[in-house]
């Protein structure tokens, strides 16, 4: 082969070829002998003038000295064609140590694993697009973020520390890796250790730190109401409602026009009833009941006619769908619509007519369903029970109207006894609440199980959601351009691999699943929550089957709701606090009466925002959760619980308090009697020495060390 002539090639020719080999493999390390290999073929003169250029990049910091004379690719210099294949979208979900991990929109099945170093100025929730390194041997894939292509969000919660050139904020959310500087100019009257919210207003390519101003001051920290407003805030949820929605409120009335009433089913002569928290003041479903010929029962689930009220592109129906849903914090609620309505108007109270859309079942004594009826009524509560009060009334058999609720109690177990037969997953229901004192701080906490009561509201819901959602599909044809724009509650059937090593980790605590197919992990699963119940390792079992499914979400393609063994389902039964159910109501409506199918597309982005802000919210309310948790704590440091190893990390042992629910830390660094490491296939922590090993779901012992409020994080010791 003929030898090229290097006298003809300049040095910054040289420097691009070179810097292309480093660039076309940016994983691997070279020499620059190796280098000389791929594109001196044998030149002499070359082979100096690459030795030359492979300097000149390391002092330039185009590449970098891994080892003596070894040398790879800066990955902040690596040129990358964006449309390739070698590039991922996805969503950064960032962990406290500022190393992240990309959850692929498409086309991946693994995460993908982002160093400090090549996380770039992204942060947790951005929509990014990633690079995707060579793979190494039994390695997972590694990346680098190359664009940020959607901010999740521009505005944090934290605390505002002054100084005389600039102020900066340290944001509250642990996710947030960096402090934002703020000028001096644009503290909006902030004063030195005041909770604020801070936009973020300039990240130039080249700095560390983001710039920002202050947009709202919250208070002092450690205030209650500064807190949850904080923790509000920190999740996007406005604080208060615009004078504009507000306004337009107060000219909506509870009085129901005579024309009106004749357009509707009256079920005001009807025995109807709510059954709801003690403490709720919008009562948004009721159910009748009324003895038919022949045996059989009338059964109505009445849903509040939200939609009557709240019309489409009004400042109250753009205020509710920008919101998504109400958001329920430990000591308040934020509503999803104006007090005006949510608490009068369309609260179905008790002893007033009230306009509601209905799903109306007649069925016979072992809850078969003979008929069904789907429209707009009129009702009139009876009575207003508390889930106490009917309860009482399921098991002493007396009370108010007691015939009625013992028949309502009697079919929904028909129908619950019926839905596990076909294969729902029976997780418990169990929520932790505060006692609080009259200054909203926790002064004991306890768990709330959900009894007969509550199953009997939530059995008749679960029947309504199913079956509006089944007749507009089955009636929007089977062929898919003919099918039905609609809004579905769905949940996909969970990934082989998570079931798999959920199982590994039963096995290895005495338990297993059966696997071969939906009905056997099913029942299986089912029998485990039974057998582990009452006993220690019970609330961790179910919290790893929870997070071993997929989330539920919503859509307008339909897949069915795996946990519940629905072909079909949506979100009927809730329009006052969640704006899907508003949707649903429209368009069951308007199929009623003849209309065509909307556009799709429009409906799935409504979908995709929904299931967004639904998120949001459930991530504000364990926020506010471990707050008050951290709250309660604060006075008890030094004070001795039992609790249970609820997770094991490089970081330390996640340990449940047993009495309060109270979940916290035992870092690593203060495990001081041996050298501990972790061995995460068997979910356990090992003592280097004296072998002393600390197992998920073991019982130990702990001691409260100290306690952050505005981290909202606890760190014990163990006690042995």
């Amino acid at each position: 082969m003929a030898k090229k002539n290097s006298s003809n090639i300049t040095e910054s020719a040289v420097l691009k070829k070179v810097l292309q080999v480093f660039n076309n493999d940016p994983f691997s390390m070279f020499n620059y002998k190796q280098v000389s290999a791929r594109i001196a073929q044998g030149d002499k003169a070359m082979k100096v003038l690459v030795k030359d250029a492979v300097t000149a990049l390391a002092e330039q910091n185009m590449i970098v000295q891994v080892s003596r004379g070894k040398y790879k690719m800066n990955p902040l210099h690596i040129t990358i064609d964006k449309n390739g294949s070698n590039c991922v979208k996805g969503t950064i979900d960032m962990k406290q140590t500022g190393k992240a991990y990309l959850i692929p929109d498409e086309g991946l099945s693994e995460d993908i694993r982002i160093d400090y170093a090549n996380v770039g100025h992204a942060l947790h929730g951005d929509k990014v697009l990633v690079y995707l390194f060579p793979k190494r041997k039994s390695k997972r894939l590694e990346g680098r973020v190359v664009e940020i292509l959607e901010r999740a969000k521009t505005q944090f919660v934290g605390t505002l520390k002054r100084s005389r050139s600039i102020s900066y904020c340290i944001p509250d959310s642990r996710n947030m890796r960096v402090n934002i500087l703020i000028p001096n100019t644009e503290l909006n009257g902030a004063e030195d250790g005041k909770k604020v919210l801070v936009e973020m207003t300039e990240w130039s390519p080249q700095a560390e730190n983001p710039f920002g101003k202050v947009v709202l001051v919250l208070g002092d920290p450690g205030n209650n109401d500064v807190e949850m407003n904080s923790i509000l805030s920190e999740f996007d949820f406005p604080l208060v409602f615009p004078q504009g929605v507000l306004d337009e409120a107060e000219q909506l009335s509870g009085n129901i026009d005579a024309e009106e009433l004749k357009r509707r089913r009256d079920f005001r002569d009807v025995f109807t009833c709510t059954i709801d928290p003690a403490d709720a003041k919008d009562f948004d479903d009721a159910v009748s009941l009324r003895a038919l010929e022949n045996g059989l029962w009338e059964v109505g689930v009445h849903i509040a006619d939200v939609s009557y009220y709240v019309r489409p592109n009004t400042a109250i129906d753009d205020e509710a769908y920008s919101r998504g849903t109400s958001v329920y914090l430990v000591d308040r609620t934020i509503p999803m619509l104006p007090e005006k309505l949510c608490n009068d108007v369309c609260s179905l109270r008790p002893n007033e007519d009230k306009l509601c859309f209905s799903a109306v079942f007649v069925m016979d004594e072992f809850a078969t369903i003979k008929k069904r009826w789907f429209g707009k009524t009129v009702i009139h509560s009876n009575r207003r029970f508390t889930y106490e009060e009917a309860q009482q009334i399921i098991e002493t058999k007396e009370g108010d109207f007691a015939a009625e609720i013992l028949m309502l109690d009697q079919l929904a177990k028909k129908l619950r006894a019926e839905r596990m037969k076909k294969g729902s997953i029976n997780f418990s229901n169990t929520e932790v609440k505060f006692r609080l004192d009259e200054n909203a701080k926790p002064i004991g906490v306890y768990i709330k199980e959900s009894k007969d009561a509550n199953k009997l509201i939530e059995d008749f819901m679960l029947l309504a959601n199913r079956e509006v959602a089944a007749s507009v599909a089955r009636k929007g044809g089977k062929a898919e351009e003919e099918q039905r724009t609609f809004v579905y509650r769905v949940h996909d059937k969970p990934l082989d691999e998570k079931i798999e090593h959920f199982n590994q980790f039963l096995e290895k605590i005495g338990y297993s699943l059966q696997t071969k197919s939906r009905k056997s992990l099913v029942n299986s699963m089912n029998k485990l929550f039974e057998d582990t119940r009452n006993k220690g390792e019970h609330n961790i079992v179910e919290q790893l089957a929870l997070r071993t499914m997929a989330k539920a979400v919503y859509s307008t393609s339909n897949i069915g709701h795996y946990g519940l063994a629905f072909a079909y389902y949506t979100h009927f039964t809730s329009p006052i606090r969640r704006y899907p159910d508003l949707m649903v109501h429209r368009l069951l409506e308007n199929y009623l009466h003849g209309g065509t199918s909307p556009n799709k597309a429009e409906y799935e982005a409504k979908c995709v925002h929904s299931s967004n802000m639904e998120q949001k919210a459930v991530d504000a309310e364990r926020a506010s959760i471990k707050y008050k948790q951290a709250e309660f704590l604060a006075d008890k440091i030094g004070e001795v619980f039992d609790g249970l190893i609820s997770g094991v990390s490089k970081w330390g042992i996640y340990v449940e308090i047993k009495e309060n629910k109270c979940e916290g830390m035992v870092p690593l660094k203060r495990m001081l009697d041996d050298f501990y490491y972790i061995d995460e296939d068997n979910y356990c922590m090992i003592g280097q020495r004296k072998g002393k090993v600390y197992r998920l779901g073991d019982e130990i012992r702990i001691r409260i060390a100290d306690v952050d409020l505005q981290k909202r994080q606890l760190n014990f010791d163990i006690v042995e």
